[in-house]
C-alpha cells in the first residue's frame, strides 16, 4: 500500500466527503443514544498543508482554501458550520495550515459517549493517527486490511453508527472489492449509515458500481456527485462521488441547498456541476 492522503488532503473531494460526514454526525447527535463511527481507511488523522507533501500538489488551495472564507448564504453557512467551525478550531483565525482527516473531524463533532474506531493499514500513517487521537477518549486505532476490518469490527454494540469506506483505489478491482465489502457490512450492520467515497475517472465504471450496490437491496440510498471541471489529459481528478446507504431523512434536502454553493465555489470552469440522485428511486 503506497497511497498517502497527505498529497490530496483538503481538496475538493475531501470537502464533499467531509461536509457530508459532518452533517450525518450532527444528525446522529439529535438522539441521546450513543453511536459509533468506524472509519475503514482513516489515514494519518491530521495533515500539515504547509509541509512538503501537500505543497507538491497544492490541491487544498482549490478545495478548503476556496471554501473557508467564502461568502455564503446564511442557510448554506449554517449547514456547513459543523465542518467549517472544526477547521477554524484547529487553525484559529489565521490561514488554513492544518486539515483534519475524517477520523479527527468526526471525533471533534462526536460526544464523549460516542465511540470512534479508526482503521489504517499504512504503518507510518497509523502511527501518526495514534498520536493525533491520543488525547481523545473513546477512540481506538486498528491496523487491519480494510476488507478484513469490515467483518471484524461489525456489528458494534451500539447498533447505531456510521461506516466510512474511502479506499485508495490503487487496485484495478477496487470497485468490486468495495461492493463486496458493502454487502458484508449490510449483512452484519444493516442499520448503519454507510458513507462510500469514490473517484469518477470512468463514468461507466462508477455507474456500474452504483448499480451493483443498488442491487444489494438497501431501501434508501443517495448518490452525490461533484464535478469541478471538464477533464483533459494531465488535469488530474475532476469529479468525485459519495454513495450513501441509509442516509438521514433530512440529508437530501440539505444537500440540494449546499451542493450548488460547493459547485459554484469549487468549480474551475463551465463544466462544474453536481447531482443528488436516489439510485433506483426518484431523483
Amino acid at each position: 500500500m503506497n497511497y498517502r492522503h497527505v498529497y490530496h488532503a483538503g481538496n475538493f473531494a475531501d470537502v464533499l466527503k467531509h461536509v457530508i460526514l459532518a452533517r450525518i454526525v450532527t444528525y446522529l447527535k439529535l438522539k441521546p443514544q450513543p453511536f459509533r463511527v468506524i472509519d475503514l481507511h482513516a489515514g494519518a488523522g491530521l495533515y500539515d498543508l504547509t509541509g512538503e507533501e501537500a505543497g507538491k500538489t497544492g490541491e487544498w488551495r482549490d478545495g478548503i482554501g476556496r471554501l473557508r472564507d467564502a461568502d455564503l448564504e446564511p442557510g448554506v453557512r449554517e449547514l456547513l458550520a459543523p465542518y467549517l467551525d472544526t477547521i477554524s478550531a484547529i487553525n484559529g483565525e489565521g490561514a488554513v495550515k492544518f486539515y483534519p482527516g475524517s477520523p479527527l473531524l468526526a471525533r471533534a463533532l462526536m460526544r464523549d459517549c460516542d465511540t470512534l474506531v479508526a482503521n489504517e493499514l499504512h504503518p507510518d500513517d497509523a502511527m501518526a493517527l495514534k498520536s493525533a487521537l491520543r488525547r481523545h477518549e473513546a477512540s481506538k486505532v486498528t491496523t487491519l486490511d480494510a476488507w478484513t476490518a469490515i467483518k471484524a469490527l461489525l456489528p458494534p454494540p451500539e447498533r447505531r453508527g456510521i461506516v466510512l469506506i474511502d479506499p485508495p483505489f490503487e487496485q484495478p478491482d477496487e470497485f468490486e472489492r468495495m461492493t463486496d465489502a458493502i454487502k458484508a457490512g449490510l449483512q452484519r450492520f444493516a442499520s448503519a449509515v454507510y458513507i462510500v467515497w469514490y473517484p469518477i475517472k470512468n463514468v461507466i465504471a462508477a455507474n456500474d458500481m452504483v448499480d451493483a450496490v443498488t442491487r444489494l437491496g438497501c431501501p434508501k440510498m443517495l448518490d452525490v456527485r461533484l464535478k469541478i471541471a471538464e477533464p483533459f489529459p494531465g488535469l488530474g481528478l475532476t469529479e468525485t462521488g459519495v454513495l450513501l446507504l441509509n442516509p438521514p431523512f433530512s440529508l437530501k434536502d440539505e444537500l440540494n441547498l449546499v451542493m450548488p454553493a460547493l459547485a459554484a465555489r469549487l468549480g474551475q470552469d463551465r463544466g462544474a456541476a453536481f447531482t443528488v440522485a436516489e439510485p433506483g428511486g426518484n431523483d
